[in-house]
């Protein structure tokens, strides 16, 4: 695909990602949807109201009535979706920095568009040919409220509220300005958790923290668990559709310690699991000692919801899916990723102990990663060619689903080209730090050989 990648298409509002994009995305969209109705839905972004207003006007251009949510968190907006049975344009950049906005897809059934659906908006798009209604039969928009308060009542039905409030935990949440402020300090109180929060008033500028939840931006919330003497910390992206945690101690925990946790806690022998082709260790070895099957698919969420619809088409039992980045599925209750039902699922977990003694099991694998610049896609190819010469030759289990990654039992290295920059990106993980670093730097001098030959 051209536009839509593994989660929507992004870009810098208003240089790459303009009103008049978001207008024939849309309008493409309403056309290849013949639908009567679309909802659109929008983080907290500076420039959210700008596009979503664009998307709108597209919409109505086709002859489709608009229902406008507002400010909600993505899964929020999925719950729509599914309730009114009317697909969803969500305008968000997720985790990206303040300057960005994006585009996500939702089909009526609550569900991230999969990659035939996406393309059959894409080409409507890239061949420019839209329904256009006569002017007395363009769409009418009406806006909605309620969605979030509704999106909290899902949460809190779905959620083990007993076990949880028994527990009489405090939780540390950094929202980080996104669409979970006005949502997420509300349901872990509904949950009968003490709530104390940093970075939670809704700001499209984001002034406490850049939206992605990775250490270096959640100094913050680190602090306030110490100070407050927290159970546990929680961090949203932009539109929270993840979850990241702290221990007790206001210690960062690895979205790939958190989600081997809480698969656990899920699978049980003969079921299955997906992941993407960066999957850690971690999940490997919960799958190989609990006697469950994993899936592979190239990175994004995208991928990894097309691959579930599939296997649950044949019968197969997906109870939970995801990336070690802390978006996680759980496919009995919603095929969505939604970081506030995550977190609930997790602190069923720290009701029963903490969160430091929950990752332990998961503690002491080892990550490293080298990139590799190319100047052209003659360097490139050379250097995928390499890494496919590698792996046919090594003596281990290959899986070209994204790049080549070769999994030795014990640990893992995989080659693949970034679909951002030009880099080959090479990754590897371990128990053991030597044996990761030996699996990288033969992989990559593997690489570098081919690119000076090239």
């Amino acid at each position: 695909m051209e536009v839509f990648g593994s989660s929507g298409t992004r870009g810098v509002a208003n240089e790459e990602l303009t009103p008049a994009f978001v207008l024939r995305v849309a309008k493409a969209a309403g056309t290849a949807w013949q639908v009567d109705r679309v909802a659109i839905a929008r983080d907290t972004r500076y420039t959210g109201r700008m596009l979503a207003d664009a998307a709108a006007s597209g919409l109505t251009s086709t002859g489709t009535d608009v229902d406008r949510l507002g400010i909600v968190p993505t899964p929020g907006a999925q719950g729509y979706a599914e309730r009114e049975g009317v697909p969803v344009i969500v305008i968000t950049a997720s985790h990206n920095p303040p300057q960005y906005n994006g585009i996500k897809l939702v089909g009526s059934d609550g569900v991230e568009l999969a990659v035939t659906d996406l393309e059959a908006v894409e080409e409507t798009l890239l061949a420019g040919e839209f329904a256009v209604a006569p002017w007395d039969e363009t769409g009418r928009v009406r806006e909605i409220d309620g969605v979030r308060d509704a999106y909290i009542d899902e949460l809190l039905a779905a959620s083990d509220r007993e076990t949880i409030a028994d527990a009489d935990l405090t939780v540390a949440l950094d929202p980080g300005h996104g669409a979970g402020t006005l949502t997420s300090p509300e349901f872990f109180r509904e949950l009968g958790c003490r709530v104390r929060t940093v970075n939670s008033q809704p700001d499209g500028k984001f002034p406490g923290r850049d939206p992605e939840p990775v250490p270096d931006n959640l100094g913050d919330l680190g602090r306030l668990v110490r100070t407050t003497d927290a159970d546990i910390g929680i961090a949203h992206d932009g539109d929270a559709d993840r979850a990241i945690f702290f221990d007790e101690h206001g210690e960062f925990v690895s979205g790939d310690a958190a989600l081997a946790a809480l698969a656990a806690a899920q699978l049980e022998s003969g079921e299955t699991t997906v992941s993407a082709v960066n999957v850690s260790q971690r999940l490997v070895d919960v799958v190989t000692n609990v006697g469950a099957d994993l899936e592979l698919t190239p990175i994004g969420s995208t991928n990894i919801i097309t691959r579930i619809e599939e296997l649950e088409a044949t019968g197969e039992h997906v109870p939970i899916a995801g990336e070690g980045n802390g978006g996680i599925f759980f496919p009995d209750y919603r095929l969505s990723r939604d970081g506030a039902y995550t977190a609930a699922r997790f602190l069923e977990l720290v009701a029963e102990q903490p969160v430091s003694e929950i990752v332990a099991p998961y503690d002491g694998y080892a990550n490293i990663r080298r990139n590799i610049k190319y100047e052209s896609t003659a360097e490139r190819d050379a250097m995928l060619d390499a890494a496919a010469n590698h792996a046919h030759a090594a003596d281990a289990e290959l899986n070209t689903r994204d790049g080549y990654r070769l999994d030795h039992g014990d640990a893992w290295v995989l080659a693949r080209p970034s679909g951002t920059e030009p880099l080959v990106r090479v990754y590897a993980e371990a128990r053991d730090a030597d044996r990761a670093t030996q699996l990288v730097d033969e992989m990559y001098e593997t690489l570098a050989e081919a690119k000076v030959d090239s």
